[in-house]
């Protein structure tokens, strides 16, 4: 009788009831597992679905969730985890609204679901009922003002049991009285014993070995009471230092202030205080007080860059991109301190902040003789008035209630002013920045101005100006501005730029992304910023004219002879000048050819510092020697649609490409080769040796990668090979190519409808070449992913090229083998999954060599028809490590696993976790020696499993052999 999921379910649970580990290590804190297992056992109680961690800052609650999530993901305990960052709830101008509309959007985007409804109450529901359709922990870190959870639609009342929510807080009054948390776990202090070797890990052995630096140690971690932040930035900052400095980080932290910040221990200010006054120099002590004035959450890399050049944070700097260098050397020794993170989803170019290193970090602002102020707008006409106001170099000033600004602040020494108003229509009256005259940086992002306040034109030393996000109408006052170097209008609705422009000749950077309305750049504005070294207008002007024209025209750029970094989209190959240089540029995106409904957003996020991509442009066409020399020193290639030639790199390329990371092509039908190496110079210098990954979409007429001889070294650094509708490659590799290929982690091939075999060889006596032994072919060591989709024709991984006339027949002999001859291993491939491969019959050769797939982890295959056996028992002993196993739609499959031959007493596939079978009608279950059932839902073979978590068995006959 078919066995059904429903009858398995009980088992399982009880099966988790016993065997899994609740009590793993939270970050090695045994004083902290008491805790953890009380979380972990709350995630599983049905009474329970709202609850809180509570505890000061720097105590260890967010990296403690971030655990609980991890554990719950092990466990199979829901379906998603989603994990939210509120610390911006602390900003006393967030609106409810806001809160609101952010939470929703983030858990969209990590669901990779879109909203129907434009206002918040419409999305609520639509949430509501979305959260309701599975099992899903919600993580809502950092609170500083109540949440309503009803109108973000997260469900958690009594009759919506599905989702739980895990709240984290300082404040345990908002999580239980205000939010309505069941219960609220403390997390504590370390013990002296866990802190004392807490810190011995984090400033190594010396403080213990060191018997004159071992007490005035123990003594230091005291002071930090327990507090894993403060031993961790301690413990970075005196690592490696004297005893000298030890007893005077002693002496310092013992005579600490008292300080008035929101459950901030004073022992932690004093630690954090005593790290930032250690710090070395000038420039890392201004730019962690920079961090600490911006927002909360993610720091934008480019945003500190733009900030530090207008005030002149970086010393004796010539450049751009000696500037970048510097920011990138302080921002490494912050993070080395602990002063500074990288961002929660380890977005590129930005960085963060610890919530208690924030707070601190704005204490200490405010004590400086020369203050930062962040403050709101309540009572700022007063304030203006104070000595405070008067003294103080940075303002950052939040609007939450005023319409209007008052008619000016008389602050004489006031460097950086960075408005945020949750109002864009706040009306900054003309006279408002006439006593500001030693501005250099003012950010006025998000607000509308029909007309700049006119009162700018006194801003006489202003460096940096930002407009990001604005609405904008005339802006012709930026050109008074003629000490500017740094102007930014990102995202802005500016539609022309103003022909004043041609005065701001000091101007270094300038940004114009995301200007979507921009059409007018006029002539000569572009040619006439002599000393422009960044120009940005991803997703903005396209309207490049020819020359002569009233538009500007790309000649322009020839001009500039200082511009090292330029991103820009050119619609049509015919716009580029013959003679357009671009020698200097170090950094530059460049999108050349019109690309229609091409649609492909995720290219402008790039990690490389040079890219270009050829986009419905002829080959044929001389396209200058600026761009041929751009191609020849990018990091990221892209081709689309490209025509007018059978290869993408021509004979006469001998640049060998040394710096090329990253190649895509897709949608070129005249494409035949990627590569042609019969050009002997070609070879004699070998080609892409650097090269990362590969990527070829929907090239109809694809016959092979690389036609002709590989030369030694190319190819020699690829990870990623993806090959994705090429429906006339009949093989990917020759066995010459393939051998050089040792650093391969990841092969993708999907929808080769002709392809026969991975990898081919000319004659049996090439395995034998390059002291290959026996007949074993050791091909890509370091594979860890293999992935291959909806192959129609595909029989074997490798085998012999085959001749014209003796195809048909060598075709039916290879059928009747096995998918992976003995000849290939795999000792570290980890994700095997084969979908669609109807001419597959057996996958594994009954001679594979020792260790072959010994790391395997996940083993899923779907729809392969004409497949009989998945786990042979020859391979059992090196599938040890296989964690899921996911077959499905097999119409022919008998058996799962054979276990004929093996001991009785030895434990089988003790590692996996996961078992899903689904529509097998022939499924015979596992097989012993003496051919007798031993079925998969018996006790003692689930027993036998330990680790077993999930198991899903749908449509499976499971034929009684004892019946045949």
């Amino acid at each position: 009788m078919p066995i059904t999921t429903f009858q398995l379910m009980a088992y399982i649970v009880s099966m988790q009831q016993v065997s899994l580990l609740d009590g793993v290590s939270y970050e090695a804190f045994e004083s902290r597992a008491s805790t953890f297992n009380k979380i972990m056992d709350a995630l599983r109680d049905d009474e329970i679905n709202l609850f809180g961690v509570v505890g000061m800052g720097g105590v260890g609650k967010t990296t403690l969730v971030k655990q609980v999530a991890k554990q719950a993901k092990q466990q199979h305990l829901f379906t998603a985890q989603l994990y939210i960052d509120v610390s911006w709830t602390r900003d006393s101008c967030t609106l409810q609204q806001e809160v609101i509309s952010d939470i929703q959007q983030n858990i969209a985007e990590m669901l990779d679901w879109e909203f129907k409804g434009l206002d918040e109450s419409t999305r609520a529901v639509e949430l509501k009922q979305r959260l309701k359709k599975e099992k899903i922990l919600i993580i809502l870190d950092d609170i500083w003002k109540e949440i309503d959870l009803e109108e973000v639609g997260i469900p958690w009342k009594d009759d919506e049991k599905e989702c739980k929510i895990v709240l984290a807080s300082r404040d345990g009054d908002i999580l239980c009285k205000d939010m309505g948390a069941q219960i609220c776990f403390p997390v504590e202090h370390l013990p002296p014993e866990e802190a004392w070797r807490f810190f011995k890990k984090t400033a190594g052995d010396s403080v213990e070995e060191n018997l004159q630096l071992q007490p005035i140690a123990i003594e230091v971690v005291e002071e930090c009471k327990g507090l894993p932040i403060a031993i961790v930035i301690i413990a970075k900052a005196l690592k490696d230092e004297t005893v000298a400095e030890w007893k005077n980080a002693l002496e310092q932290l013992r005579s600490c202030a008292p300080t008035n910040i929101i459950g901030v221990d004073e022992k932690v200010y004093s630690c954090l205080e005593w790290s930032y006054n250690h710090l070395k120099g000038d420039e890392v002590k201004s730019l962690f007080l920079l961090c600490g004035s911006l927002s909360y959450g993610d720091i934008s890399m480019d945003d500190l860059l733009q900030y530090g050049m207008g005030l002149g944070l970086f010393d004796r700097i010539d450049s751009l991109e000696q500037a970048r260098d510097r920011l990138l050397a302080l921002v490494k020794i912050l993070k080395a301190s602990g002063l500074l993170l990288d961002s929660h989803e380890d977005r590129h170019n930005f960085v963060r902040m610890h919530d208690v290193v924030y707070d601190v970090a704005r204490e200490i602002a405010s004590k400086d003789p020369h203050p930062f102020v962040v403050r709101d707008d309540v009572g700022l006409e007063k304030w203006s008035e104070t000595d405070e106001s008067k003294s103080c170099t940075f303002i950052s000033l939040h609007c939450k209630v005023v319409h209007e600004l008052p008619q000016g602040l008389v602050c004489p020494d006031l460097q950086h002013f960075l408005l945020h108003s949750n109002n864009p229509s706040l009306n900054i009256p003309n006279t408002f920045f006439e006593g500001m005259k030693k501005l250099r940086v003012l950010d006025l992002s998000d607000m509308h101005f029909t007309t700049l306040p006119s009162s700018l034109d006194s801003l006489a030393n202003l460096r940096t100006l930002r407009l990001d996000g604005c609405e904008l109408g005339d802006i012709a006052l930026i050109g008074k501005l003629t000490k500017l170097e740094v102007l930014s209008l990102v995202g802005s609705t500016v539609q022309q730029l103003p022909n004043e422009m041609v005065q701001l000749t000091n101007l270094r950077l300038l940004n114009l992304d995301d200007c979507e309305e921009l059409e007018v750049i006029p002539r000569n504005i572009l040619s006439s910023l002599s000393r422009l070294e960044c120009l940005s207008m991803i997703s903005s002007f396209t309207k490049w004219v020819v020359e002569g024209e009233s538009n500007a025209c790309l000649s322009e750029l020839n001009h500039l002879s200082y511009l090292t970094n330029l991103s820009i989209e050119i619609p049509d190959a015919k716009l580029l000048p013959k003679d357009i240089l671009f020698e200097n540029l170090t950094s530059y995106v460049i999108f050349i050819g019109d690309d229609g409904d091409d649609g492909d957003d995720d290219w402008w996020e790039f990690r490389t510092k040079r890219a270009l991509k050829l986009q419905s442009v002829n080959r044929s066409l001389h396209l200058g020697d600026g761009i041929s020399k751009l191609l020849e020193r990018s990091e990221k290639l892209e081709f689309v649609e490209l025509s007018g030639t059978r290869y993408v790199f021509y004979l006469s390329d001998r640049e060998s490409f040394l710096k090329l990371k990253h190649l895509q092509v897709r949608d070129s039908p005249d494409i035949r080769y990627i590569i042609d190496s019969k050009d002997h110079q070609f070879l004699q210098h070998g080609a892409f040796p650097l090269l990362e990954s590969l990527v070829l979409v929907r090239l109809d007429n694809l016959r092979e990668v690389w036609h002709g001889p590989i030369p030694k070294g190319c190819f020699g650094n690829l990870r990623t090979l993806d090959v994705h509708s090429c429906p006339k490659l009949k093989f990917l590799l020759l066995l010459s190519t393939a051998r050089g290929l040792s650093q391969l982690e990841e092969m993708t091939i999907v929808n080769c409808d002709t392809m026969q075999q991975i990898i081919a060889y000319e004659r049996e006596s090439e395995i034998k070449e390059d002291g290959h032994a026996r007949t074993n072919l050791q091909l890509f060591p370091k594979l860890r992913s293999l992935k291959l989709f909806c192959l129609p024709q595909l029989i074997n991984f490798s085998s012999k090229l085959e001749t014209t006339s003796s195809t048909s027949l060598s075709i039916n002999a290879r059928s009747k083998g096995s998918f992976f001859s003995h000849k290939v291993s795999f000792p570290n491939l980890e994700v095997f999954t084969i979908i669609d491969l109807p001419k597959l019959k057996d996958i594994w050769h009954h001679q594979l060599p020792f260790g072959s797939f010994c790391n395997l982890q996940i083993l899923r295959v779907y729809s392969c028809p004409c497949l009989l056996n998945l786990v042979p028992s020859h391979l059992i002993h090196s599938f040890q490590n296989l964690k899921e196993i996911n077959v499905q739609n097999c119409e022919l499959l008998e058996h799962v696993i054979i276990l004929q031959g093996i001991d009785g007493n030895v434990e089988t596939l003790s590692k996996l976790e996961t078992l899903k079978l689904v529509s097998l009608p022939r499924l015979r279950w596992i097989k012993d020696g003496n051919d007798s059932p031993k079925y998969i839902s018996s006790l003692l073979t689930l027993m036998n499993i330990q680790n077993l978590k999930e198991l899903h068995i749908t449509n499976c006959r499971m034929e009684d052999l004892r019946k045949t």
